[in-house]
C-alpha cells in the first residue's frame, strides 16, 4: 500500500516522543492511517534533520536520537522516501518561497509524490505550495 501522508520532521518526532503535542487533526489522520495499515512517508532528509536537531547534547526530545532513529528504522508504519533527481529538480523549481533546505526538500517530496504534508510549520502552510494537514 502506498502512503498518502508525508510527515515533516517535527511531526514525526512529536508522534514518537510527545503525541499529545500533535493537533487534533494531525492525531486523527495518523490514527486513521494506522487503523488502515497505511504507511506514512518520511523524506530521507528528515533522518538527517533528526540527527542534527536531536543529536548528541540536544534537549529537544525526551527520547535519545538513537532510539528515535531506531524506531523509524524498525517500525513498518514508516516508509522512507529517498531524495531523487526529480525531487531535487522540484526543490530548484520552488525558488525562494522557502528558505530552509530541509523544508524545501520535504515540500518537494510531497509535491512529487502527491502526498499531503502533515506539518505545523507556518511558513510551509502560508506558502500554499502543498496540501497540508495542520
Amino acid at each position: 500500500m502506498n502512503p498518502l501522508l508525508l510527515l515533516d520532521t517535527h511531526i514525526a518526532v512529536r508522534w514518537l516522543a510527545a503525541p499529545k503535542k500533535l493537533s487534533r487533526e494531525q492525531a486523527r489522520v495518523l490514527r486513521e492511517a494506522v487503523r488502515r495499515r497505511e504507511p506514512v512517508a518520511l523524506s530521507a532528509i528528515t533522518l538527517l534533520e533528526i540527527a542534527v536537531l536531536f543529536g548528541e547534547g540536544s534537549t529537544r526530545s525526551s527520547i535519545p536520537v538513537g532510539e528515535l532513529l531506531g524506531e523509524i528504522d524498525s517500525n513498518p508504519a514508516f516508509q522512507i522516501v529517498p531524495l531523487t533527481v526529480e525531487i531535487a529538480a522540484e526543490v530548484a523549481a520552488l525558488g525562494g518561497a522557502l528558505r530552509d533546505p530541509g523544508g524545501r526538500a520535504i515540500v518537494a517530496t510531497a509535491r512529487v509524490r502527491n502526498l499531503r504534508l502533515v506539518t505545523s510549520d507556518q511558513r510551509i502552510i502560508d506558502s500554499k505550495l502543498v496540501r497540508v494537514v495542520v
